[in-house]
């Protein structure tokens, strides 16, 4: 790990040295264009009674370039500062989540669920959360994207070993998942963004391009206009024609007005995006991929001859163009040369050639961006090994499982086996002793595998079945529904899923809570029982010592662990260490006695 805090400690010095230097020059250009700026009305003021006009446009031109060379040069030092600003940002926040500080990224809470199988429970999304130790995505198609792979792990060996091998070769592409982050970092992306261009997209029909009428006129009124002008000047036309001609050219650049605006509406802004989604596209197209996923995503850019990366960024030019349709430039030119018009037959070109193509181009961006969020996780925690993927129901096996989560120096390990179909491990303990932390980080874990990644823990084999939870069931106000009955839901749920025939993998957290001991009891004596039948695998814990029984009923299906609660000299004291056997000492009384609660 210590290499690792002086790998970002080094990239911020090393930026912030870029950044200084860039600075240093930015003054210079400033003050060298002062310096012309003065020059040149110090010249004009000495010159003011010789010369001509010659001179004075011989002066201007000569004072001028230097001018507009040294702004040029200082606007691309400027852009050189800001993606130094944004590699300092970055390494610094990467710096702070080795520190488990990861409140500088995007937790994605939308994606908060509480009917979800598994994500709640597991906190998956959120603050701090699991996706948000993670998330280094710069569109909204990849955190989307990344978002699902989350919610919808892998389920097919093969899957997920190519994913394996995707992670790994972007976790030692740092070059090029820092500078496609700060590419995309700086443009606010949203997912009416992504919709609105793909509606775009899928609109075949074409207005203008294919009307005779307006391909005659695009040509005709410029036209007519260099003649009108030409015998104005050349042969005293009265200027009365030039108003006529103006007014015509009025009429007819605005006579489809409605609908060039509605379509101006539709991508109105979004120049400086699609210039941005085209810087990531060309990253993308040039970099020498290995592994099958990723040169997968890029047979996706690159299909055509001109690539994805050309084509956005020419959709971006005809879209800035139709952006200067109101300023004064833009009123004039159409009035002239219908340029309003042109834009929009260019766009419908556009859209002709490349609209069946946006689909593939946006997956592809998708996933690479997805990819480098989970290279970047495999890159951050080179301890973590890449886990064995089972192939037949169900096996689970794993040494020193921690949760990623928890602070490395604090973090209590523990190991995992099951291997074998069906089987559950019945989990006993004193409150506080580590159950649900125990659950968490098994299906924490069973997640990063199931998604490709490395996971916390020595060794682990995983067979990827579809995970279901019950941890955190929550009573709800608005729909009328009790506690009790959102867990009979949870409960049916599975139930439901099993009699399907789907492969579970089930972790639950204190079955029937939400009754009375005796209810609860029968309950999940019952409960287990039926899951044991249906030979499904998974974890339970609980405070009823009454379960521990079934491992007598189920010696090869059950096996009972225990976290226990040790109190020496009226102290009382965790180890978080799983142990064989039901749990023997319980602390609720001991602890209502430490708060003066009279027993």
């Amino acid at each position: 790990m210590e290499e690792l805090i002086c790998f970002y400690d080094d990239r911020i010095a090393h930026y912030t040295q870029i950044r200084d230097g860039l600075k240093k020059k930015m003054h210079r250009m400033g003050t060298l264009r002062l310096l012309i700026v003065a020059c040149a009305l110090v010249t004009l003021w000495l010159c003011r009674n010789e010369g001509g006009w010659a001179l004075w446009t011989g002066m201007s031109i000569g004072f001028a370039s230097p001018f507009v060379i040294l702004m040029v040069y200082h606007m691309k030092l400027a852009d050189r500062k800001t993606c130094a600003d944004e590699m300092i940002r970055l390494n610094t926040n990467e710096r702070r989540g080795i520190d488990y500080d990861f409140s500088a990224f995007d937790g994605a809470p939308e994606q908060i669920d509480a009917h979800h199988p598994f994500s709640l429970d597991l906190d998956l999304f959120g603050s701090p959360s699991l996706f948000q130790s993670m998330n280094r995505t710069v569109t909204h198609v990849g955190k989307s994207r990344l978002a699902n792979w989350f919610t919808q792990p892998l389920t097919d060996r093969d899957a997920i070993l190519r994913r394996q091998q995707a992670v790994r070769e972007m976790a030692s592409k740092t070059f090029f998942r820092q500078h496609f982050y700060v590419t995309g970092a700086s443009q606010q992306k949203s997912e009416k963004d992504v919709h609105e261009l793909k509606t775009l997209s899928g609109s075949q029909a074409s207005r203008f391009s294919q009307s005779r009428l307006w391909q005659v006129l695009i040509w005709l009124i410029p036209g007519l206009w260099l003649v009108v002008a030409g015998a104005a000047i050349g042969a005293g036309l009265p200027s009365g024609w030039l108003a006529v001609m103006g007014g015509a050219g009025f009429l007819i650049a605005n006579a489809p007005g409605k609908r060039i605006h509605a379509l101006y509406h539709s991508v109105d802004r979004m120049e400086r995006l699609l210039l941005t989604y085209s810087q990531l596209m060309a990253q993308i197209e040039k970099e020498p991929f290995r592994s099958e996923e990723l040169q997968e995503a890029q047979r996706l850019l690159v299909s055509q001859q001109a690539g994805a990366s050309q084509a956005i960024r020419q959709l971006s030019r005809i879209i800035g163009a139709l952006d200067q349709r109101y300023s004064t430039a833009g009123i004039v030119l159409n009035l002239i040369y219908l340029r309003d018009m042109r834009q929009a037959m260019r766009l419908e070109q556009w859209l002709r050639v490349h609209a069946a193509d946006f689909d593939d181009w946006f997956d592809a961006l998708a996933r690479v961006d997805a990819l480098c969020s989970l290279g970047g996780f495999a890159f951050n925690h080179p301890g973590y090994v890449y886990p064995a993927i089972a192939s037949a129901y169900f096996r689970m096996e794993g040494k020193g499982l921690g949760h990623p989560l928890l602070h490395r120096e604090q973090c209590v390990r523990n190991d995992l086996q099951m291997s074998r179909n069906p089987y559950f491990l019945v989990v006993t303990g004193a409150n506080m002793a580590g159950k649900s932390t125990y659950l968490r980080t098994v299906g924490v874990n069973f997640v990063l595998a199931c998604v490709g990644l490395p996971v916390c823990a020595e060794s682990l084999t995983v067979y990827p079945a579809h995970l279901v939870t019950s941890l955190r069931t929550a009573d709800s106000l608005t729909a009328n529904e009790s506690y009790f009955f959102a867990e009979l839901k949870r409960l049916k749920m599975i139930i439901d899923r099993l009699n399907a025939g789907e492969e579970l993998f089930i972790v639950l957290d204190e079955i029937l809570k939400g009754t009375n001991s005796k209810d609860k009891q029968t309950g999940s004596l019952a409960l287990v029982r039926q899951l044991v039948s249906q030979k499904t695998c998974g974890i339970i814990a609980t405070h009823d010592l009454l379960l521990g029984t079934l491992e007598q009923e189920f010696p090869n299906e059950i096996r009972n662990c225990r976290f226990e609660a040790d109190i020496v000299d009226d102290n009382l004291t965790f180890t978080y260490r799983l142990r064989e056997g039901i749990a023997q000492n319980m602390n609720a009384s001991f602890l209502m006695k430490k708060m003066g609660i009279t027993l």
